[in-house]
């Protein structure tokens, strides 16, 4: 039997990777995106640090915030995923 909530509940963007979405980090490439967009990616605890180092290497990394913070200042465009 599966739980309908962890179905649709966010999980961690880490390659291979099912654990539940506690962060959220908002990154843009600004050879691609103007810079106020923001693209997200959603991290477990566990690979916080590895997704966070990934895209701070290339200049991408803006934020890092609770997927719980996130959500609550989200206006309905703040954020593409």
């Amino acid at each position: 039997m599966t739980d309908s909530t962890t179905d649709t509940a966010p999980v961690c963007s880490a390659k291979g990777c099912r654990e539940a979405a506690v962060w959220v980090l908002a990154w843009n490439n600004p050879k691609l995106h103007t810079p106020e967009r923001r693209k997200t990616w959603l991290a477990c605890e566990e690979h916080r640090e590895y997704l966070s180092n990934f895209l701070g290497i290339r200049g991408f990394l803006k934020d890092v915030v609770t997927l719980e913070e996130w959500e609550g200042r989200r206006d309905g465009s703040a954020a593409d995923r």
